[in-house]
């Protein structure tokens, strides 16, 4: 299966999470996103996770990419933020067109920039987790390491927006059976997708317009870029892509959880 096709890529990203982690500091993000919450190696313990966390559903671990609404359906997902230049911009983008969205967001940054949390989950959005620092490698990683990647940008995300984190999306789609079922079992259902606008590659607003709709046979679940770089460009194809999909008779909902 070509992963890079259906899942993404980490391009981009990595050096503006290394910066953020840097400048929070591993523990100090820790602490600042879960005061008092246990330490990685406790994170996934059963008496960690009934102490410091509500308790929470257990969801199906199967990548998800069918959405919530019947008929002819697209979810669009967000990838790689909270940034605090583009995030605003989407946001603006996605009011004006009636439309919401899954924001998959990199937990340091999210911790960073809590006002950009709320404010995504003020606008009815959804949140999902996107790891710590968005290694694309994590399936051929130990499973202590996937897992302190996953739960504390849970709780980063968490403590930054004050509501639950529905998804989970792996970077670069490294999903493994463990980190499904490490997920599923903290409430967060697997989040695949079937189009990749492919905007990280620097292409013309035109050139990811005409990405998109070459891949709408392909499944609803549309992917995105608010983070990682310079995305005039994702804003902009945007603004043109969702009016335009809605009056060929899509409408927009979420993935199903």
């Amino acid at each position: 299966m070509n992963t890079a096709g259906r899942f993404g890529n980490g391009r981009g990203i990595l050096k503006t999470v290394t910066a953020t982690v840097v400048a929070l500091g591993a523990a100090g993000a820790l602490a600042l996103a879960w005061p008092g919450g246990p330490t990685s190696a406790e994170a996934d313990t059963p008496e960690a996770t009934a102490t410091h966390r509500p308790t929470v559903r257990p969801v199906d671990p199967s990548i998800v990419h069918a959405s919530d609404r019947p008929g002819r359906s697209l979810n669009v997902t967000i990838d790689d933020g909270p940034d605090p230049v583009w995030t605003p911009k989407v946001l603006e983008v996605l009011e004006r067109h009636h439309v919401k969205a899954v924001f998959c967001m990199i937990g340091p940054q999210a911790a960073a920039h809590p006002d950009l949390v709320r404010r995504v989950v003020a606008a009815g959005h959804r949140l999902c987790d996107h790891t710590i620092s968005h290694d694309t490698g994590m399936d051929h990683r130990p499973e202590r390491y996937q897992s302190d990647q996953i739960l504390p940008a849970q709780r980063m995300i968490e403590k930054a927006g004050g509501a639950p984190v529905r998804y989970y999306r792996a970077p670069g789609g490294a999903f493994t059976p463990y980190s499904r079922a490490l997920a599923a079992r903290h409430g967060m259902r697997p989040l695949g997708w079937n189009i990749d606008s492919k905007d990280f590659e620097g292409g013309s607003v035109a050139t990811i317009e005409a990405t998109v709709r070459s891949e709408l046979t392909n499944g609803p679940t549309v992917l995105f870029h608010d983070g990682g770089g310079d995305r005039s460009r994702t804003v902009e194809a945007l603004d043109r892509l969702l009016p335009s999909l809605r009056q060929q008779g899509y409408g927009f909902g979420f993935p199903q959880h």
